[in-house]
């Protein structure tokens, strides 16, 4: 029985296109896919994609070898395609390790529309039908399996199930997607993940691959320890997400209007804020002027944050007002705007955040709006870090959230390029102007700091030949003279930096720390304990090899409303406009007739590139990037039809 909304012509499989078809015709197939060398025919012929991504086909090569893969892609980099691809094309099954119920139903609704035998596994389902679907599994009906870390780990699942389908059809890797969950200075630590470490143990000899979009070289080796990788081929892409532009805005009575202005401009948008009172009252404000807007928080009930969840994927809402519950693992390619109504409480959680809009490479705009309040607000949630029996506070904790939040503050409060602060914090090197940030696109005027560059460094190395080191705070009191006695009772006010800086203010020196610490002229060490260290490019600055110049903030402010944004590839003529209308429309209307988001039957870019070269014919259909085999099979003929009618 087809689907509803969908063409009767039937879709040709690409590996296993039907869960009934015998199991001897499936391992034809898998002779013929595993024989293909020319991985570009079967990205075409699977997913629609003429070419690779930049690194996506050497981390595919990795997998197809057999090798432990730590791969870091950033979001919208397409870093699943880079496990499922290989999946097909490998004997067995792949077992895919997800955190999020949203994220396995997702990838699974885009693998089924490609033609993809997969499944899943969760609390969603009854017990019978797990049952069914670990039976078909084990018949060899599925190229990959989703499941959660819990279920997989559960001792009746590795000893029944995971033994029996290790040996029939067999397993050919172990995905871990959303790596960064296994380590406790990542973002998102999740305890069971440390326990993935089982699967090497138990099966030696089947691969293991870490993806992730976000995580630092801290994080990166914490990974390989944690999942006990062997010799792992090594990925690295660039953080660097040239279509977002990022921008700073001040917290102020307009800031609401300016929201507003933006959801009114069009697009889909994410808003985050910090309190779950603040999303009420936020989306309240927005529905009442118009705004398809809906909550999404943890003190929602779970069948609410569900269905605000499907309505917003499912385009029936255009903005999702949220906590920093919500995000990780939706595949919403366009969203175009992402606000931070508050700060966020890390710049890696920032970074993802923000992320999340842009995801298919079109131009999108990430905001965030800063006010002192904010930091009451995050120092408030900071104390509440507390241990649940004693009540004690968890200093560590709060020591580390803390320093955090410092390097937001810096973030929010810099004049230097946007998009280097963030990529350096992930240990990226980026030489700006990126031409896509407030600070590099407003004119600012430049001075030379180099003297009192020196000065600061001067101090940090005089300290340090007494093996000592300080923080900011300390440095500042030294270079200004201060009679402290804290300064006094070190004997700080005998080195021959002290009170050479005394002209200028407080406030100057931490504009000129931040600038250096951003430009990579200082170290600061990332453990709680903000301590600053020369480096190579410090030593640079002491021995007249470099000068510094920093960028001094704009003495007017900037006009409310949207800043400027690159300008996307939507046809330059009305009827271009009109035909992609269309396009989006039949796109819905298939969609929910098959209760599914549009962007899984095709991506915007998709529906671009159609209406600009108007195909008439299922041949020149097959032509577009998107369409693979199944696509072309299941949706060609209605849009094809669509164009047709367009151009007569």
């Amino acid at each position: 029985m087809r689907r509803p909304g969908r063409t009767s012509r039937p879709t040709p499989g690409v590996f296993l296109s039907s869960r009934s078809e015998p199991r001897h015709a499936a391992g034809r197939r898998s002779v013929k896919c595993r024989a293909m060398t020319d991985l570009a025919a079967a990205l075409h012929r699977i997913f629609g994609f003429e070419d690779f991504r930049p690194g996506q086909e050497a981390v595919v090569r990795d997998v197809l070898a057999g090798k432990d893969v730590l791969a870091l892609m950033p979001t919208g980099g397409g870093k699943s395609l880079c496990f499922q691809l290989p999946a097909v094309l490998k004997p067995g099954l792949s077992i895919v390790v997800s955190p999020l119920i949203a994220l396995m139903q997702d990838q699974v609704r885009l693998l089924e529309d490609n033609g993809v035998a997969a499944t899943y596994i969760n609390s969603t389902l009854r017990s019978d039908e797990i049952q069914r679907r670990l039976a078909a599994a084990m018949r060899g009906e599925y190229k990959l399996i989703y499941l959660a870390p819990e279920r997989l780990l559960l001792g009746e699942f590795l000893e029944g199930p995971l033994q029996r389908l290790s040996v029939d059809p067999g397993i050919s890797a172990f995905v871990i997607d959303e790596a960064h969950c296994v380590s406790e200075w990542g973002h998102d630590f999740r305890p069971e993940y440390r326990q993935l470490s089982t699967l090497r143990r138990r099966y030696p000899q089947i691969p293991l691959l870490a993806f992730t979009a976000t995580a630092t070289a801290r994080v990166r080796v914490d990974i390989a320890a944690q999942l006990a990788l062997r010799d792992p081929a090594r990925h690295l892409s660039s953080f660097n997400r040239p279509n977002l532009f990022y921008r700073v805005r001040p917290k102020s009575k307009g800031t609401y209007t300016e929201l507003l202005a933006q959801a009114r401009a069009g697009g889909a948008g994410i808003v985050y804020c910090l309190s779950r009172r603040r999303v009420e009252e936020l989306a309240t404000q927005l529905q009442g002027d118009g705004i398809a807007a809906l909550p999404y928080h943890a003190g929602l009930d779970a069948a609410i944050r569900r269905d605000n969840q499907e309505a917003f994927i499912r385009d029936n809402a255009q903005v999702m007002v949220a906590t920093i519950a919500f995000g990780m693992g939706i595949n919403k390619p366009d969203v175009r705007w992402v606000s931070h109504y508050d700060l966020p409480r890390s710049l890696e959680g920032y970074y993802q955040e923000s992320g999340r809009a842009g995801r298919d490479g079109d131009p999108a705009q990430c905001t965030l709006y800063f006010g002192l309040g904010d930091i009451r607000t995050a120092e408030f949630l900071i104390q509440q870090k507390l241990d649940p029996d004693s009540g004690d506070p968890l200093e560590d904790e709060q020591r580390i959230a803390r320093q955090q939040l410092r390097q937001v503050l810096s973030y929010a409060e810099s004049t230097e390029c946007r998009r280097a602060i963030q990529l350096r914090y992930f240990d990226e090197t980026f030489q700006g102007p990126c031409g896509a940030c407030d600070n590099c696109c407003e004119p600012r005027t430049q001075r030379d700091c180099t003297v009192e560059s020196k000065q600061l460094l001067s101090c940090i190395a005089r300290l340090a030949q007494r093996s000592e080191r300080f923080g900011a705070a300390h440095i500042i009191d030294i270079l200004r003279g201060s009679r402290s006695e804290r300064i006094v009772s070190r004997g700080h006010d005998t080195l021959s930096v002290y009170g050479i800086g005394s002209k200028w203010r407080v406030p100057e020196w931490r504009d000129l720390i931040r600038a250096l610490l951003h430009q990579g002229l200082v170290a600061e060490t990332q453990d709680g304990y903000p301590v600053l260290l020369l480096n190579a490019a410090s030593w640079e600055v002491l021995r007249d090899q470099r000068t510094v110049r920093i960028s001094e903030a704009p003495a007017k402010a900037p006009a409310k409303g949207r800043a400027a944004l690159p300008t996307s590839s939507l046809g330059a003529s009305v009827e271009g406009r009109e035909l992609f209308e269309t396009l989006r429309a039949l796109r819905k209307r298939l969609a929910d007739a098959q209760g599914m988001p549009p962007y899984v039957i095709f991506h915007d870019a998709t529906l671009r590139e159609i209406a600009e070269r108007r195909p008439v014919t299922l041949g020149e259909f097959a032509g577009i990037r998107g369409v693979g085999e199944a696509k072309l099979a299941r949706y060609g003929e209605e849009f094809v039809a669509v164009v047709r009618e367009h151009a007569s």
